[in-house]
């Protein structure tokens, strides 16, 4: 309890702090406010080729949990949720969200319960139950009005998936990718870090925030400039401490998610990856769906998207138009629009 009270009382510290690196805090009216980071050359790029504005709105899980959702790209192109791993939020995919190649995409990202700007239940039962989880995407895909969607998820956000499969079926989406996903909570699959993990849960602040920068400096095998290290570091800071205790009891349905999948998907994992075990992580997958289709980034850690973010929005445009293709394909002329 000391470590919960703790942090209640420091939150407000915890989003001046964010406010100085460059990520936006919601003002009273609870509505998103716009990202801002110091100009660089690859920020002065995003701005001259990303949309002059992006669509920040919320919705509400079937618990109550209110959801921050952010869409940018081309409206009226093929839809791309992001859904981002543990300790992130909707700021994890700057790099696909500026990329000039993914702007004919609509791409929505949220930030998961227990992250950013979403609600923080208190109860465990609202972390360690994956159902929870699937249904804030139904959610978001359902107030986004998203057609067939391509589902992209980072290591937690894979779980995510897996359990929106489980739940909803595959049936209203065009294909998913997993990256660095986490298959199970299987220690084969999970690269152990007890001292990190142990730290995390720390009532002393000094020790959580230094596992925090361990955890996120584990995410990559080449580290990201000081900015975006400084801004995914404050993505950190304003996840939720009972989130972090009671998520590595989170349920994932991987035989009904992934064994019932059918449509196109795509894992990509870094060989350098230092948390999740790539190749136990790709046989225990294929074990379940035969015909999924796998890369490794040699030279990536547990972040490929942002380690070779090029290669990898190369390969997302070229997956996700396959899949859309597969789905005009296969389904029935009244459901083409």
């Amino acid at each position: 309890m000391l470590h919960h009270s703790l942090f209640h009382r420091l939150r407000p510290m915890l989003a001046a702090f964010v406010l100085t690196v460059g990520v936006g805090v919601a003002p009273a009216t609870g509505q998103a406010a716009p990202i801002s980071a110091a100009p660089t050359q690859a920020t002065a790029l995003a701005a001259a080729t990303s949309p002059a504005l992006s669509r920040q709105y919320t919705v509400t899980a079937p618990d109550g949990v209110t959801l921050a959702v952010q869409e940018s790209g081309n409206p009226d192109g093929p839809p791309v949720v992001f859904v981002h791993g543990l300790l992130g939020s909707r700021l994890s995919w700057d790099a696909q969200v500026a990329s000039p190649q993914l702007q004919r995409y609509r791409l929505i990202t949220y930030d998961l319960r227990g992250h950013g700007l979403s609600g923080k239940p208190v109860a465990a039962t609202a972390y360690t139950d994956g159902r929870r989880w699937a249904d804030d995407l139904a959610a978001v895909l359902a107030a986004s009005g998203a057609r067939n969607p391509v589902l992209v998820g980072w290591s937690l956000g894979a779980a995510v998936v897996t359990n929106y499969l489980a739940a909803y079926g595959d049936g209203h989406i065009a294909g998913a990718v997993y990256v660095g996903g986490v298959i199970e909570l299987d220690p084969a699959q999970i690269a152990p870090h007890p001292d990190v993990y142990r730290d995390l849960l720390s009532p002393d602040l000094k020790t959580h925030l230094d596992a925090e920068r361990a955890f996120l400096a584990l995410c990559f095998h080449t580290q990201p400039d000081p900015v975006t290290f400084q801004r995914l570091l404050a993505n950190a800071a304003l996840a939720s401490p009972e989130m972090v205790a009671a998520v590595p009891s989170m349920s994932i349905a991987a035989q009904a998610g992934l064994g019932g999948m059918r449509k196109p998907l795509l894992l990509i994992y870094g060989a350098r990856d230092a948390l999740v075990q790539a190749l136990p992580s790709i046989e225990r997958a294929r074990g379940l769906n035969p015909g999924l289709r796998s890369t490794v980034y040699d030279k990536a850690g547990h972040a490929p998207f942002l380690e070779e973010a090029q290669r990898f929005n190369s390969d997302l445009a070229a997956f996700v138009d396959a899949a859309v293709s597969y789905t005009h394909l296969t389904l029935p002329t009244s459901d083409l629009v």
